[in-house]
C-alpha cells in the first residue's frame, strides 16, 4: 500500500528516500490521474513496484548511489568526458564491447553513451529507437545478462554508462502491439485508437508532422483491427497513452529495470512528445513536466546513483522548463542542441555573431544548469536557428537552409564540405544535414584531391571545433570515430535494411585500421588523437573547466573569431577560435598580465592576438 511511514529507522534508507517525496509524488500523481476512478490503486500499485526494484537492485550499485547521494554535484565538474557510439558498429558485441574498455581509457572516456541496443525489428527500428522488448538486447548483440556483465566492467573501469529510454512509443512488433492489433481492448487503450477518423483529424489540425516527406501524418491506418493508431514518428512507432496509468507504471518499471542492470544516465528520448491533448501541438504539455517530476522523484528513491538526461532538441527557452527548479527538479542535463546546429552554421558562414549570441543566452541561465555538449551525433544536423536574429543580417530561412546545405553538401562554390541530406523536402524547402565532422570540415575533400595541405588546414579546423566544445560549459561527449577523424562510409547505400536512411552515413563501422595510426604524427589520425588527449587532459587539470565557472564573451572586432571567457577565484581562461581560412588578429584587450597558452606553451599577452587560420588558442593567466 502506498502509505507514509510515521518514522523510518535510521537503517531503512528506502523508506527513508520514500518519506521524503511520498506526499508530492501522491499529490502530482492524483492529479495527473483525477478522471481515473482507480487512481489510489494505481499508486498503491507503483509504490509497491518500486520497492521491490530498490531491494532487487544490486549492492555494488546501491553503494554507487549512497556515494553519489553524498556528492551530488559529482557529474557538474571537469572530469567527464563523453563519448556515444553504437555497439554493433564499434565493437560486433557487448562482449567485443568489453574487449575494447582499454582503448576507451585511452580516448579518456568516462562516459559512455551507447546508443539504441534493446531488441528491436530489422528494417523496422528507426536504427534502434521502435523498441519491441524493453527488457532484451537486440540478439546479434548478445544478451540482457552480457549488457550487466558490460556495465559491470566498465564501473570497474570508471565508466558511466548512459542509454537511450524512448518512452514515446513501441515498436508494432511489441507486446503491447500485438495483442492490441489483434483486437484486445485493455491494451489498444494503452495506445491511440480511433475506429474512424474523426478525432484523429481534430489532431491533425494542430499536431505538426515530424518527417512529413518520410512519413506524413500523425496516424496510420492498422487493417488487422480495422483501427487508426497515432504514429507521430513512424507508422511502426506507435505512440504510447500516459493518459493510462498502467502506462506510466510500466514504462517506469522498465526504466528502473534498465537502471538494476548497470545503466547510469538513462537518456529520455523525445520526452517532449510523450502528452497528447487535442487542440495543442502535443508537445511541451504542462502534464509531460509532472510524469518527468514523477520520474526523478522516483529514481531519488530508488536509483539516486541514476542522473536523468532530456533529449530536448529546442531552442534555450523551450528546453530550460525541463531542469524542473531548484525545489522541484527534473532532468538532470539536456543537450545544447542550439549550439551544436548554431556551430556549424558557423563553419559555413563564417559570421560568430549567431554563435556568440548563443553562448550568451547559456552563459545568462543559471550555473546548476547541465548541458551534454557535442559537435555531432547519431542524428541529422537540423537547421533550427534563431532566424529572427539572423534576419538582421539579410539572412532569410528558407534560403539560408538551402545555403547551408549546398555548402556542407559540396554544391556551392568553393566549399571543402562532403555530406548528404535527409528527408529533404522540397515543397518546404527545407532539408537535414548528415556528414561525420571530418567529411563535413574538408578531410575527404581535400584527401581525395591529393592535397595535403588541405588536409592539415582541415585537421587543424576538428581540432579547433573540438577545443570550442570542450570549452563549453557542461560534459563534451565525443561521436565514436571523430577522435581519428573518420569519414563517411557510403557502403550503407548498398544495404537495403539502410539505403532510404541517409543518416547512416555517419553510422559506419569504426575503423580500427586507422585507429592503429593514431600514434603516427604523419597520419590524420595521429594529428587528430593526440590532439584531443592533450585538450581532454588540459580541461580536466583545472577548475576554469568546471561547471560553476562564470561564462561571458569577449569583443574580438573580427566577424569570423570568437573569443570565450571563463573565470574563477583563482584561474581565468580565455579560449580564442577562429572560423577563417585565413590569419587573423583576435583584437582583444585584457590588460591584466602575461597568459600562456595551454596547448603550446607560448607565453603572450592577450592583447591583439594573431591567431592562424581555422586555429585556437586555449589561454590561462599565469
Amino acid at each position: 500500500m502506498a502509505k507514509k511511514s510515521s518514522g523510518a529507522s535510521a537503517g531503512n534508507i528506502f523508506q527513508e528516500r520514500f518519506d521524503r517525496f511520498y506526499d508530492e509524488l501522491q499529490w502530482l500523481y492524483c492529479e495527473l490521474y483525477a478522471d481515473n476512478p482507480y487512481v489510489r490503486m494505481h499508486l498503491d500499485d507503483l509504490c509497491s513496484r518500486i520497492r521491490e526494484y530498490y531491494e532487487e537492485r544490486p549492492a555494488d550499485l546501491k553503494a554507487s548511489d549512497r556515494k553519489r547521494e553524498a556528492d551530488p554535484d559529482w557529474y557538474k565538474r571537469n572530469d567527464l568526458l563523453g563519448m556515444m557510439m553504437y555497439v554493433n558498429a564499434f565493437s560486433k558485441t557487448l562482449s567485443g564491447l568489453e574487449e575494447h574498455l582499454d582503448y576507451l581509457r585511452e580516448c579518456n572516456v568516462n562516459y559512455l553513451h551507447l546508443m539504441p541496443l534493446l531488441a528491436s525489428p530489422a528494417g523496422r527500428s528507426d536504427g534502434g529507437y521502435a523498441v519491441s522488448d524493453f527488457r532484451s538486447v537486440q540478439p546479434e548483440l548478445g544478451t540482457i545478462e552480457d549488457f550487466a556483465r558490460v556495465t559491470g566492467a566498465c564501473h570497474r573501469q570508471g565508466i558511466n554508462v548512459c542509454l537511450d529510454f524512448v518512452m514515446n512509443h513501441t515498436s508494432e512488433d511489441h507486446e503491447w502491439a500485438k495483442r492490441a492489433r489483434a483486437g484486445e481492448k485493455e491494451y489498444q487503450d494503452r495506445f491511440f485508437f480511433f475506429d474512424t477518423f474523426d478525432i484523429p483529424a481534430l489532431y491533425e489540425q494542430t499536431c505538426p508532422q515530424v518527417f512529413p516527406t518520410t512519413a506524413p501524418g500523425n496516424f496510420t491506418w492498422v487493417p488487422d483491427c480495422q483501427k487508426h493508431v497515432m504514429t507521430t514518428f513512424y507508422p511502426y512507432q506507435w505512440d504510447l497513452n500516459y493518459r493510462n496509468p498502467i502506462v506510466l507504471n510500466e514504462m517506469i518499471c522498465n526504466m528502473l529495470f534498465l537502471a538494476n542492470q548497470g545503466v547510469d544516465i538513462v537518456r529520455l528520448d523525445a520526452v517532449p512528445y510523450i502528452w497528447k491533448q487535442i487542440g495543442t501541438t502535443c508537445r511541451n504539455l504542462p502534464q509531460v513536466h509532472t510524469i518527468v517530476r514523477i520520474m526523478r522523484m522516483i529514481c531519488e528513491i530508488v536509483c539516486p546513483g541514476v542522473l536523468l538526461l532530456g533529449e530536448v532538441v529546442m531552442a534555450p527557452d523551450k528546453v530550460v522548463p525541463y531542469f524542473g527548479t531548484v525545489e522541484k527538479p527534473e532532468c538532470h542535463m539536456l543537450y545544447n542542441v542550439t549550439t551544436m546546429a548554431s556551430t556549424w552554421h558557423t563553419v559555413a558562414t563564417r559570421d560568430v555573431s549567431l554563435l556568440r549570441r548563443q553562448m550568451d543566452i547559456v552563459a545568462s541561465l543559471p550555473r546548476g544548469y547541465i548541458f551534454q555538449n557535442y559537435l555531432r551525433c547519431h542524428d541529422d544536423i537540423g537547421w533550427g536557428l534563431d532566424y529572427e536574429y539572423l534576419q538582421n543580417f539579410g539572412m532569410q530561412e528558407a534560403p539560408h537552409k538551402k545555403y547551408l546545405n549546398d555548402f556542407f553538401t559540396g554544391l556551392f562554390p568553393g566549399s571543402f564540405g562532403r555530406g548528404e541530406l535527409y528527408n529533404d523536402d522540397p515543397r518546404l524547402q527545407d532539408a537535414r544535414l548528415c556528414g561525420t565532422t571530418a567529411s563535413l570540415c574538408g578531410i575527404e575533400k581535400y584527401g581525395f584531391e591529393g592535397n595535403r595541405a588541405g588536409v592539415e588546414l582541415s585537421v587543424r579546423y576538428v581540432i579547433t571545433l573540438h577545443a570550442f566544445m570542450f570549452s563549453q560549459s557542461g560534459i563534451p561527449v565525443l561521436y565514436s570515430g571523430d577522435e581519428i577523424g573518420m569519414l563517411n562510409d557510403y557502403t550503407y547505400k548498398k544495404d537495403p535494411d539502410k539505403a532510404p536512411d541517409s543518416r547512416y552515413l555517419h553510422r559506419g563501422d569504426f575503423r580500427w585500421d586507422l585507429a592503429g595510426n593514431r600514434n603516427d604524427p604523419k597520419t590524420v589520425q595521429g594529428m587528430i588523437f593526440p590532439a584531443l588527449l592533450k585538450l581532454e587532459k588540459i580541461r580536466s587539470s583545472h577548475a576554469v573547466f568546471n561547471a560553476d565557472a562564470a561564462l561571458r564573451t569577449l569583443d574580438t572586432w573580427d566577424p569570423s573569431i570568437l573569443a570565450v571567457v571563463r573565470e574563477t577565484e583563482t584561474e581565468k581562461f580565455i579560449g580564442i577560435y577562429n572560423f577563417s581560412e585565413q590569419d587573423k588578429v583576435a583584437w582583444i584587450n585584457e590588460e591584466d598580465g602575461t597568459y600562456t597558452d595551454l596547448i603550446s606553451g607560448q607565453q603572450l599577452e592577450a592583447r591583439g592576438v594573431m591567431i592562424p587560420a581555422f586555429g585556437c588558442y586555449w589561454l590561462l593567466r599565469n
